[in-house]
């Protein structure tokens, strides 16, 4: 069976990821042992909170060297809120400046929206050759936060809107999927959007 290890870092939604991950039919595993990381077939980051503390706690066990590794190696890898947004350069909250991962090049910022956090569903609009998105591009998907990338980044880019301002919603590149919503509160369509990722890569 095709095993997905869900990176556990002490972040606030890993058993609903876990959960949802399971529901598609591969083996889940909830862990932060390193070798159970980089051996499986795929790796789900999630993430809840501020970007500092969650890159405070991503190092504590290793998991920017996790994620590093097997993007280097080629390997797939999912991030979901705050597990899509420490995959970039840097997050400012509250005027506070933190290093990501790094992978993606772009700076996580606050949304300039009048009322936030962005709490709901959004459309998304994802680009004609998108995986992740097949079936699915007119659905909608939840979102809960106040800080996104609002610029182009590399790979391929779906956008969504909150209170005027643009922002990313996803980015493909390479073995590297991340999503700024949650699938695993999106109902079906998070449900489609998790089968497309493991079947893009799974034998």
């Amino acid at each position: 069976m095709t095993t997905v290890a869900i990176l556990d870092y002490g972040s606030g939604n890993v058993h609903s990821a876990t959960r949802a991950v399971a529901a598609t039919g591969v083996d889940a595993i909830l862990t932060a042992d390193r070798d159970t990381c980089l051996g499986a077939a795929g790796l789900v980051v999630p993430g809840v909170g501020a970007f500092a503390a969650c890159m405070d706690q991503l190092r504590a066990v290793g998991g920017d060297e996790i994620i590093r590794a097997r993007y280097a190696a080629g390997l797939p890898i999912l991030g979901i809120c705050v597990g899509h947004q420490i995959l970039f350069e840097r997050g400012v909250e509250h005027g506070v400046e933190a290093d990501g991962v790094g992978i993606l090049p772009g700076i996580v910022e606050r949304i300039q929206a009048e009322v936030l956090p962005h709490m709901g569903w959004n459309t998304v609009q994802p680009p004609a050759a998108s995986g992740l998105f097949a079936g699915i591009a007119l659905e909608r998907f939840y979102f809960v936060h106040s800080y996104a990338v609002r610029v182009q980044t590399t790979g391929a880019n779906t956008w969504t809107e909150y209170g005027g301002d643009r922002f990313l919603a996803a980015v493909e590149v390479g073995p590297l999927s991340s999503t700024q919503f949650h699938p695993e509160k999106s109902g079906e369509a998070g449900a489609r959007l998790l089968r497309n990722w493991i079947s893009s890569w799974a034998n």
